[in-house]
């Protein structure tokens, strides 16, 4: 799962992946197929707990302490529209800091191998 530490490098480390995670969750809740999944969420401790595991798979330090894929996304029910709407998120927010489409392309592709995990649950 894990990428080169090129990526997490390139990104800017730990604080850039927070302002992306923050920029993600920005769309994500102003999206009404999605925001409802985060009605009561603390979406600060969310934010936090999303920059550690995103920086984790992009190759920074493991400092991911949280539940597996499948047991955080546990009675979701989370569709393939749903998927594709997150992920689409998260494609905007790296456009949005300006992350080239090759670097975009190669997190959704990790974010498509996770889809099995957090789909049906």
């Amino acid at each position: 799962m894990e990428l080169s530490n090129s990526l997490y490098e390139k990104f800017g480390g730990e604080e850039v992946v927070a302002k992306v995670v923050e920029k993600f969750y920005e769309f994500i809740l102003a999206d009404p197929t999605v925001n409802h999944f985060f009605q009561n969420v603390d979406m600060e401790r969310q934010l936090l707990h999303q920059t550690k595991f995103i920086s984790f798979a992009l190759g920074g330090a493991n400092k991911y302490t949280g539940r597996t894929m499948a047991k955080a996304h546990e009675g979701m029910n989370l569709q393939p529209a749903h998927f594709a709407a997150i992920a689409k998120h998260l494609q905007n927010a790296l456009a949005y800091f300006g992350v080239n489409e090759k670097d975009i392309n190669e997190v959704i592709k990790l974010v498509a191998s996770l889809k099995e995990d957090v789909l049906y649950k």
